[in-house]
């Protein structure tokens, strides 16, 4: 067994680090753009008028990291050589992740809002996997190059981890029929009527992924639809942005009366979105898995560092075993995590993305309790500063600790692994998906 880095994998870290500081660096640094990563960027990156969105001037810088990272051949690196990326593996995205985490806050890689000059464009990942040929032909280009995306719409207020019995449906109709603003539309399509919440990136996206049963029971995984809707069609509103632990926000509640689409905007088959659900949830939960033991590692770094330099009663803080011990631990847990993310990540890469669910589950819900713990002993090593804004511990905690409820629950993962363990669920691809 080889557990080495890809010597192809080491030397492409080294070009990434090499255009951080020629290219991304002197973008962070320059005007005031740093204002958005020091003690002043909660404040900085939040329109707190257009209530509580991300600001403009916040989202165009991030855009334009992203079109200098896709100039220079970075940003898909982990798409198909046919739309412009280098074939990247699972493998090589879950250390490339967890590199870019490591190095800290800065505009290369800030996951509050899943942002890397590596993207990770998992809608890529699905158009091409369950969009029909119109749908691909629409959408390929923009999502490859960042520029255009569509929000995702499961959660709603009564319903997150149970999402099998979402109350939002769409019912088929045919010729002529009423919209949610009672303007007629011609041929067939459907109405889709309901709520969701935490509709993530509702504000600059033009198309949301609905998921709406359109038969079967509640509970049943088959007879869920996504819909690829867009977000001005009539009887789409936006009641909210939620406000969070970690501002800005994104998270939208809307509602839906009503909203006709064509039968062209079904994506992934009818009644099978469960399955585009499933396979989204898998390829991501590894990729930001990785970027949790990133910031993890990073906070543990600062530690030792810091613990280093201070001094208190006329000796260092790291003479003292009460600082030792419980960093010594943080990092014995960073290692054995590292080795099941890079195994779970080749096995999926060997043997299909639905190979190695239960190792998935481990390593996500793992991997974020970590960074929780990594960041709130950070700040207790550092003190008053490490409490203050003007070290990104908080930021990163108040962050991190969203994915131990967003990416699945903690419990919805942990129930997961069980199901594995005790004969009740088995390692193989949704019905419908492919294997590899």
């Amino acid at each position: 067994m080889d557990f080495d880095i890809p010597a192809d994998l080491a030397a492409y870290l080294a070009e990434l680090d090499e255009f951080i500081e020629r290219e991304i660096r002197p973008l962070e640094q320059q005007g005031d753009n740093v204002r958005f990563f020091d003690h002043r960027r909660e404040d900085a990156r939040t329109d707190w008028d257009r209530g509580g969105l991300p600001s403009r001037e916040w989202e165009a810088l991030l855009a334009e990291a992203v079109r200098r990272a896709d100039a220079a051949g970075h940003y898909r690196y982990a798409f198909p050589a046919e739309y412009g990326g280098r074939d990247g593996t699972n493998l090589g995205m879950a250390v490339i992740r967890e590199h870019l985490a490591s190095k800290g806050l800065g505009l290369h890689c800030d996951l509050q809002n899943e942002h890397m000059i590596v993207g990770n464009n998992v809608g890529l990942l699905l158009m091409l996997h369950y969009g029909t040929p119109e749908q691909r032909a629409e959408w390929t280009e923009e999502l490859a190059a960042g520029r255009k995306g569509f929000a995702f719409g499961i959660t709603e207020p009564a319903h997150g981890s149970d999402a099998t019995f979402m109350e939002t449906t769409a019912r088929r109709v045919n010729g002529d029929s009423e919209g949610g603003t009672g303007r007629r539309a011609a041929g067939r399509g459907w109405l889709i009527s309901g709520e969701k919440t935490w509709n993530t990136g509702v504000h600059a996206a033009s198309h949301d992924l609905l998921f709406a049963r359109t038969s079967g029971r509640p509970g049943d995984a088959d007879g869920i639809t996504a819909f690829l809707t867009p977000v001005d069609s009539p009887g789409f509103t936006v009641k909210e942005y939620l406000w969070t632990f970690n501002m800005p926000t994104d998270h939208a509640h809307i509602t839906l009366r009503d909203v006709r689409v064509p039968d062209s905007a079904v994506f992934g088959g009818e009644g099978r979105g469960l399955q585009v659900v499933q396979h989204f949830f898998n390829e991501n939960r590894i990729r930001q898995a990785a970027a949790s033991l990133g910031a993890a590692q990073y906070c543990v770094n600062e530690s030792v560092a810091y613990a280093r330099e201070r001094k208190a009663f006329g000796r260092p803080l790291a003479a003292n075993q009460a600082i030792q011990f419980p960093l010594v631990e943080l990092q014995t847990q960073c290692e054995m995590l590292r080795a099941l993310i890079h195994k779970t990540a080749w096995l999926m890469d060997t043997q299909g993305p639905f190979s190695a669910s239960d190792k998935v589950s481990m390593c996500n819900y793992w991997a974020n309790r970590l960074c929780c713990e990594a960041a709130d002993r950070a700040m207790q090593v550092h003190g008053g500063l490490g409490y203050s804004r003007h070290k990104p511990f908080e930021h990163i905690y108040r962050h991190h600790r969203r994915y131990r409820i967003t990416e699945g629950t903690e419990e919805i993962q942990m129930r997961r692994v069980a199901g594995y363990m005790f004969g009740y669920m088995h390692q193989r691809a949704p019905k419908g998906v492919s294997a590899d």
